[in-house]
């Protein structure tokens, strides 16, 4: 008799398997010995869809609100019932004694095994696998401590709960306002306040009031001097006091107050979790959460050169320090060859600046594996994404840099005046920022960034010196700078700040649970919110459409702060401790669904498409809408269950030969053409030719697929409720 181990994804499977002796394979599986190992591929079982419970929900009406079943039940997702039906064999087989869990340590890898053994009917005993790594140490010290299945079964309800709430509430808030406005309008716990969020940030830029500062820099003994104030600002509001400060000082002799050296060190940056990559991809490189999280999945699946990609940890567990070494020759290659070099010579050790048991949840940081690779091989963002892991983690494994900072105080006509320097006398992890900046690659400056390099003169205490005329500097205050992806993305982990709640425990609740969303689901909520129209991109800015701000404006209240999220969290960790009932929170969502479908249909207020066209759907012969997508502009039927839409232009990653700005394809067939916002025009055939001519840019190959793609999307209806609403849902 064998064990079944089902594992979330294939690569866990397939290093489980390895460590157990499992060779042989099989039918989606790998067998060996005593085990027989197999996998999912995330989620293979999903809550049914409404339509799935009878025909009262099979048309969208608002009488047949709130959807309340008596029981919500499961559904195979059909993308992947492939490879559930091969899960599902394997434990049906007779030789099968018990089925090992060993999805993701966490609530959802919870589910997904569940599900799936639920949905299968197996009546199998249960062992759980909890590692939160996979490395073969962690694998095997896993199994030899193997828990009963049961011990977690109140986390499987949490789970389950959760899951129940986002699609009693989502669904039913978002048919109720789609059937009521008859337009495509959807919200939910997450997209809802993520919304909200980009709302505030509008109102407080509206609402700010610049205001005028100054300040004054003066030369005195080969080097100048910045005014400070009483309470050490280098600034003031008072045009007055900043030029009675110039009188003083212009001209006269001061005396050098104190002079302070400190030997100082500075720390290399955490290593990344997902969100801090994609941030630091977005800010660098311009890449949308979702196409660094794509790029990681492919580094992470096909070539097996980085870690896991979705975790929310910046830390290691010590199991994983015995494996660096090996880890940094397979980052040699590239641009930090030499570091790779110099990090390999001695014997590299953790410490608890990035290696901590405790701060390990699910899955630790992301990091390179010790399987190398040729650069050439990747493409473009694949190499981009792959070079900033390699360089945050051969980062944390490089020593503090150490420098001097030199601080010297003087005074003069009662006036201080202040001087600043530091001399670098140990780069450490320095070289790396010294490489990327050879590269044209600078991560903006961290917070609390010690001053930029650079000596000063050697100065003495009660030293005379004579300043020159002062120069007063002006500058006006500015307004909050609207979200980009990046600064988005830290605002959905940290929205505490949005809360309008002055309930401290639910601020922490929502702080311990990672904010809105989880680093899973935060692009693709971001993406859905782009995909509805409900956000668009102005640059690399993030603003509100006019559907946006009405679906605020429609949403129940409640929806629309992150609030609800921590509450849930308070109630979700009660159920997993065995603190609450599942049944009580089930029916406290269930009556909030009731008010939530009565909220919306007592309403008074309205919807209105203010961004209507001349032009009809050919289609349905309704009015289009002309709408600003993420990368581009399309019409689009007003009508939810037509679906039509048409492409009118599409920002591409073409540059502009006069303003280097990217520019937008429009037009169709051979008509088509490049146009640019400083007025330059070119047709997609000259451009065609001119790249071949210049023997760079964009091949044929690239242009052809770039085409292929845009046909595509243009076939796919963006506002199918259905579609859109129902089966991939993001609350």
């Amino acid at each position: 008799m064998k064990s079944l181990v089902i594992a979330e994804k294939p690569s866990v499977g397939r290093d489980i398997a390895r460590v157990l002796g499992c060779k042989q394979g099989g039918n989606g599986c790998l067998e060996g010995r005593d085990y027989v190992v197999t996998w999912a591929l995330g989620h293979l079982i999903e809550l049914s869809d409404p339509e799935s419970y009878g025909e009262q929900w099979k048309v969208w009406k608002m009488e047949t609100l709130p959807m309340l079943p008596e029981k919500l039940e499961i559904q195979v997702i059909k993308k992947t019932s492939k490879q559930y039906q091969a899960v599902k064999a394997q434990m049906h087989r007779k030789d099968i004694k018990d089925i090992v869990i060993a999805t993701d340590a966490g609530r959802e890898g919870e589910l997904v095994a569940r599900w799936i053994i639920k949905k299968a009917g197996v009546k199998k005993p249960m062992k759980r696998l909890w590692i939160s790594s996979v490395t073969d140490k962690a694998i095997r010290q896993g199994f030899a401590q193997l828990k009963d299945a049961r011990e977690y079964q109140k986390l499987y309800e949490a789970a389950v709960a959760r899951a129940e709430a986002d699609w009693l509430v989502g669904l039913n808030a978002t048919r109720a306002l789609t059937v009521k406005h008859n337009a495509q309008l959807s919200c939910g716990r997450v997209q809802t306040p993520t919304l909200a969020m980009i709302a505030k940030r509008e109102a407080q830029r509206k609402a700010f009031k610049p205001q005028a500062y100054y300040g004054l820099k003066v030369k005195g003994a080969d080097a100048v001097w910045g005014w400070k104030s009483k309470n050490n600002s280098t600034s003031t509001f008072s045009r007055e006091e900043i030029e009675k400060a110039a009188e003083k000082i212009s001209g006269s002799m001061g005396t050098v107050q104190e002079v302070k050296k400190k030997q100082q060190k500075s720390y290399a940056p955490q290593l990344y979790d997902l969100t801090s990559l994609q941030q630091d991809a977005n800010r660098m490189f311009g890449f949308s959460a979702k196409q660094t999280l794509d790029y990681m999945q492919r580094l992470y699946e096909h070539y097996k050169v980085v870690t896991y990609p979705r975790t929310d940890s910046r830390y290691l567990t010590a199991d994983i320090v015995d494996t660096l070494p090996e880890r940094v020759k397979a980052c040699r290659g590239g641009a930090y060859t030499p570091v790779c070099a110099k990090l390999l010579k001695a014997p590299i050790k953790g410490n608890k600046s990035f290696v901590d048991d405790k701060k390990v949840s699910d899955h630790h940081a992301i990091i390179p594996t010790e399987q190398g690779i040729r650069l050439s091989e990747l493409e473009y963002g694949e190499r981009k994404i792959y070079e900033l892991v390699v360089s945050r983690f051969l980062a944390a494994l490089l020593p503090p840099c150490e420098y001097q900072q030199t601080e010297v105080t003087a005074v003069c006509g009662g006036e201080r005046l202040a001087l600043k320097g530091k001399v670098i006398q140990k780069p450490g992890w320095q070289e790396i920022k010294a490489i990327q900046a050879s590269s044209g690659i600078l991560e903006e400056d961290e917070e609390n960034e010690e001053p930029a390099a650079g000596s000063i003169p050697d100065f003495v205490q009660g030293q005379k010196i004579r300043f020159g005329e002062g120069k007063i500097t002006e500058g006006k205050t500015k307004p909050p700078v609207p979200f980009t992806e990046a600064t988005l993305l830290a605002a959905m982990e940290n929205p505490v700040k949005y809360m309008e709640s002055a309930d401290q425990s639910l601020k922490k609740t929502l702080g311990e649970t990672g904010g809105l969303g989880t680093v899973a689901t935060r692009a693709d909520i971001i993406e859905k919110l782009f995909n509805s129209f409900m956000i668009e991109k102005k640059d690399q800015y993030i603003y509100l459409t006019s559907k946006g701000r009405q679906v605020l404006e429609l949403a129940p209240q409640g929806l629309t702060s992150p609030e609800l999220t921590a509450r849930w969290e308070q109630e979700l960790a009660d159920i997993a401790k065995g603190k609450a009932k599942k049944k009580d929170f089930e029916a406290e969502i269930r009556s909030y669904t009731v008010d939530i479908v009565k909220d919306i249909a007592a309403s008074s207020k309205t919807y209105r498409h203010d961004n209507l066209t001349s032009k009809k759907c050919p289609e349905c012969g309704k009015l289009l809408l002309e709408v600003n997508h993420k990368n581009g502009r399309m019409l689009v039927c007003q009508d939810r269950e037509c679906g039509y839409r048409k492409t009118l232009s599409r920002v591409t990653n073409a540059r502009c030969p006069q303003c280097h700005k990217k520019m937008e394809l429009v037009g169709e067939g051979e008509g088509q053409k490049f146009v640019c916002a400083c007025g330059y025009r070119e047709k997609l055939s000259a451009f065609e030719k001119r790249k071949k001519e210049s023997g760079g840019g964009v091949s044929k190959k690239d242009v052809a697929n770039y085409m292929n793609k845009v046909r595509k999307e243009a076939k796919e209806p963006v506002n199918n409720a259905f579609a859109d609403a129902l089966a991939k849902l993001k609350l």
